[in-house]
């Protein structure tokens, strides 16, 4: 059997209050290292420290399609370690920051379209404060008004809480977001540094 290493060598620190965008072409090992970090997949070697919790939130994060939304947001705010008290104190916050239509949280999630899904998913995610939030491609299928607050609520957990990473194809969303950037090519740091600086760096090298 051949071993493949998705990710090789690669050594980074971030820091409390930082948040982190994360590109590079599709298969550069972006997920993988979100995964690892948030002790999903075990290095094969080195390993990967970290000060608090780490939680990944990613568009196939685990919501159970035959439960309504409402029994999903129970659910999802418990398995985050939320009281029964803290979950009801938050669940019309939840509601509304997704933006579900009316009546469509006592809808199954399978029901649901791709972005009402991955609305829930973030605003489930986004109503606690994380030691280390990792994201996964879960702005992706959001509208410009639904990005923005997004972004708004990154960067209270930024300040409530530790660092954000964020894996995302839109180059904007990276840009707008986040503080710092790193450039992952075939598992490899190919380049660590300010967003403007990486983003321009990588569109040039790719034409994306």
């Amino acid at each position: 059997m051949t071993e493949i290493h998705a990710i090789k060598g690669l050594s980074f620190v971030a820091y409390r209050g930082e948040a982190v965008g994360i590109i590079g072409t599709n298969g550069s090992g972006k997920s993988t290292l979100l995964k690892a970090i948030a002790g999903l997949l075990p290095p094969h070697s080195g390993g990967v420290y970290t000060d608090g919790q780490p939680s990944l939130l990613g568009v196939n994060a685990a919501l159970m399609k035959d439960l309504t939304g409402e029994r999903n947001i129970v659910l999802g705010c418990l398995a985050m370690g939320m009281s029964p008290a803290e979950t009801k104190a938050k669940y019309h916050e939840i509601v509304n920051f997704a933006g579900l239509k009316e009546g469509f949280i006592q809808y199954p999630m399978r029901t649901y379209s791709s972005g009402m899904g991955a609305r829930l998913r973030f605003a489930i995610a986004a109503a606690k404060t994380h030691d280390v939030l990792l994201i996964d491609e879960a702005l992706a299928t959001g509208d410009a008004k639904f990005k923005s607050k997004s972004k708004r609520r990154i960067e209270e957990l930024r300040k409530e809480a530790g660092a954000v990473f964020l894996v995302a194809h839109q180059l904007d969303v990276v840009k707008e977001t986040c503080d710092r950037v790193l450039w992952i090519d075939d598992g490899k740091m190919h380049m660590d540094g300010p967003p403007e600086e990486v983003i321009s760096a990588y569109t040039e090298a790719t034409g994306k």
